[in-house]
């Protein structure tokens, strides 16, 4: 979804984009503005062609978060298929002749924990320490697989990226879908705030990262103003139902029963502040929830 929107936008502003696929019957031999790349994981293999001609490597890789239930063997391949991939890249611009200028690495806000209070004063910055649970230790080997390539002397920016709206995929889909039996769930008590970026900012952002030199490090990808779990809900069911709804709780020992460990994301509160990117100099198209359902809501209306 982010690579797709991201793509675009790149090649809007006449960039050359080489996809990097594991399935190679989406490869062609031809370089044009969008093009196709093989690499492999498991083999470790990756199209030094694509590796020499870069100036710049997006890392978006990695299977997704809330795909499938948490069994041990899907929590091992989410890990993995994040730190093999960073391993991968790292191995690659140490070994292959390159002129890459900058690597920019996808990371997530599930670096922090749950907020200690509801609403939180004191939202997480880029220095907080990572949490102990599944996705905190998660992203701390993602974010430390990429590390060695400032070594390599390449610049390196991560994106500890929020939930991301966007009408293609991820959990704004999943919020829509029953508001079309006029049904708005309101997850647990509704008071979980979640920290959240439109798929255009982040898209831009992505963007900033790659034309700004002095970019570097760790940058929370959200939205200056995070927003409860019930205030988005009423707001999206408003919009795209007017009166012609009904609020449903879904009670958190339900959620528990049908996702498993994974529900203590979707009932957890992370309130993530965006002051570092902001001081950069970026500035959000989206900066609040209304701005951002409206857009999409529209959007969506007129495909």
């Amino acid at each position: 979804m982010i690579g797709r929107a991201l793509a675009q936008a790149l090649l809007e502003k006449n960039y050359k984009v080489i996809v990097l696929s594991r399935q190679r019957e989406t490869i062609n031999a031809e370089r044009a503005p969008l093009s196709y790349a093989h690499w492999d994981l498991s083999s470790q293999m990756i199209d030094a062609n694509a590796i020499r001609e870069a100036d710049f490597i997006v890392h978006l890789a990695g299977a997704g978060i809330a795909d499938k239930r948490w069994t041990r063997k899907r929590k091992k391949e989410i890990r993995e298929s994040r730190v093999t991939s960073s391993g991968l890249i790292v191995k690659s611009l140490r070994e292959l002749p390159n002129n890459v200028k900058a690597v920019i690495s996808a990371s997530a806000i599930g670096w922090y924990g749950a907020d200690p209070v509801i609403p939180n004063p004191k939202p997480f910055r880029e220095n907080h320490p990572p949490d102990t649970a599944f996705l905190g230790e998660t992203c701390r080997e993602w974010e430390g697989a990429i590390d060695p390539v400032t070594g390599l002397g390449k610049r390196l920016v991560k994106l500890r990226t929020a939930i991301v709206m966007s009408n293609d995929g991820g959990a704004l889909t999943e919020f829509k879908n029953p508001l079309r039996f006029g049904v708005a769930p309101v997850l647990g008590n509704g008071l979980q705030v979640m920290s959240w970026i439109h798929i255009d900012d982040l898209a831009r952002l992505y963007i900033y990262a790659i034309e700004n030199e002095k970019l570097e490090g760790v940058y929370n990808a959200a939205a200056p103003y995070p927003v409860s779990n019930k205030t988005l809900m009423m707001k999206l069911a408003r919009l795209k139902k007017g009166q012609f709804y009904i609020p449903i709780y879904v009670p958190s020992f339900l959620l528990k029963l049908v996702l498993g460990e994974m529900s203590i994301e979707v009932l957890k509160s992370v309130t993530v502040s965006c002051d570092k990117i902001h001081a950069a100099g970026f500035t959000f198209l989206y900066p609040s929830i209304d701005a951002a359902l409206q857009n999409l809501v529209i959007e969506s209306q007129t495909k």
